[in-house]
């Protein structure tokens, strides 16, 4: 066993573990002060406050000043790519918008051509060290989506590698299918056969090797209509695969209200909303991925996390970690984003990186609280004054130990 005492604050504890918080509930957030933690191999055995803290423990650690949090559950990567897209970032900076570069081939394009040049076994070891990057940010539950293929043998390519990350990793990793993209350049002139491919070809080659948890689509302008992202949303739940979908990233389009319909456990960006979208989401239990860092980035307009909290939806936060719009990992930043431009507090920022994010991912039974029985995932800050130090201090590392499966790593 080992014993966390004399911690400052104990945060995000539960007695009654939930699977999600809606918005009107993710600023309360249920804390101990002067607490302990007992963790048994990789569980939460126990918690309190000093008073009754358990005695003759040989394996413990004095946590006095600093605060113990859930790990992060980043549930929105595409972490599994051949090659960096810097030529574009400056694309941007010279004014070229993110639509105008994958109108002409590059963006989601280009990391489909170099992805395709790229031998399984070093796409891994690529993966691999981002994978261990950001579970050294803190991150112990994490989402990875395919996308980068964009042919039959290149997208079970990217598939098998997250399978292999999930295997050798020591953390939770869901896998999502996003053949649906982009549409490569030889289907521009029939979008239709690019559909048919998924349908007849992707599908039940993943469904045979039981590659992936969920299906997404990128339902945009610049990707797919919400007309084909029923199909392809039709098509997945034949596979038992469940909704994740990129959507309202530049437009409003219908495509909330669609997902909504298919029971998508998620839907993710929302850059812009309207009326008909807030309505989908209120009356479901669909959670609203907020990827902050993609707007920073591509220097765009943020998501109306306000509105959403007032709406009483249940709202995460993710990475959104890709080469192309959000290169990074590091949740911490999301927190910051969260709170200086989403207009969040600590406390609701905080729900949504951890339990949000793992009930995005369905593992809110294991992940993203403090809870007897759950994972003994774990971040010790520095010393520190309050919870809000964290968004607040940008840029710097206040974890000081990250307990993973009940070991400090």
């Amino acid at each position: 066993m080992f014993l966390l005492r004399n911690i400052k604050s104990l945060v995000l504890t539960e007695t009654n573990p939930q699977k999600m918080v809606l918005g009107s509930q993710m600023k309360q957030l249920d804390s101990i002060e002067n607490a302990w933690i007992l963790l048994e191999n990789d569980i939460i055995h126990s918690f309190g406050s000093m008073e009754n803290c358990p005695q003759h423990i040989d394996n413990q650690l004095d946590a006095t000043g600093r605060l113990v949090l859930p790990s992060f559950c980043d549930s929105h990567t595409h972490l599994v790519f051949a090659a960096t897209r810097e030529n574009e970032f400056e694309d941007r900076i010279n004014g070229t918008t993110y639509e105008e570069i994958a109108r002409k081939g590059g963006g989601i394009l280009h990391s489909a051509r170099r992805l395709e040049e790229m031998s399984e076994e070093n796409l891994f070891q690529q993966a691999q060290k981002r994978l261990s990057e950001v579970i050294g940010f803190g991150t112990a539950a994490l989402e990875i989506k395919s996308g980068y293929g964009l042919t039959v043998a290149s997208e079970l390519k990217m598939l098998r590698v997250i399978r292999r990350l999930r295997e050798s990793a020591g953390i939770s990793i869901k896998a999502t299918f996003l053949g649906a993209h982009a549409v490569p350049t030889l289907f521009k002139a029939d979008r239709n056969a690019y559909i048919s491919l998924i349908i007849n070809e992707m599908l039940p080659n993943i469904a045979a090797e039981g590659l992936a948890d969920y299906i997404d689509v990128f339902c945009e302008k610049i990707g797919f209509s919400v007309t084909e992202m029923n199909q392809l949303l039709e098509a997945g739940a034949k596979y038992n695969l469940k909704a994740k979908v990129h959507v309202n990233q530049f437009n409003c389009m219908g495509g909330i209200a669609a997902a909504v319909r298919h029971k998508a456990i998620s839907v993710d960006h929302l850059e812009v909303l309207d009326d008909d979208d807030l309505a989908a989401l209120r009356s479901s239990d669909t959670i609203a991925t907020l990827l902050p860092t993609a707007p920073f980035f591509l220097n765009d307009h943020y998501p109306p996390a306000r509105k959403l909290l007032d709406a009483n939806v249940a709202v995460a936060l993710a990475t959104d970690y890709n080469p192309g719009t959000s290169p990074s990992g590091r949740m911490s930043f999301v927190w910051s984003l969260a709170c200086l431009h989403l207009k969040m507090t600590p406390s609701e920022a905080l729900h949504a990186l951890t339990l949000n994010g793992a009930a995005a991912m369905e593992l809110s039974d294991t992940h993203g609280s403090i809870a007897v029985g759950k994972k003994a995932n774990l971040l010790l800050t520095k010393p520190l004054q309050s919870l809000a130090a964290l968004p607040y201090s940008f840029g710097n590392d206040c974890f000081e130990k990250i307990i993973l499966n009940g070991k400090i790593i």
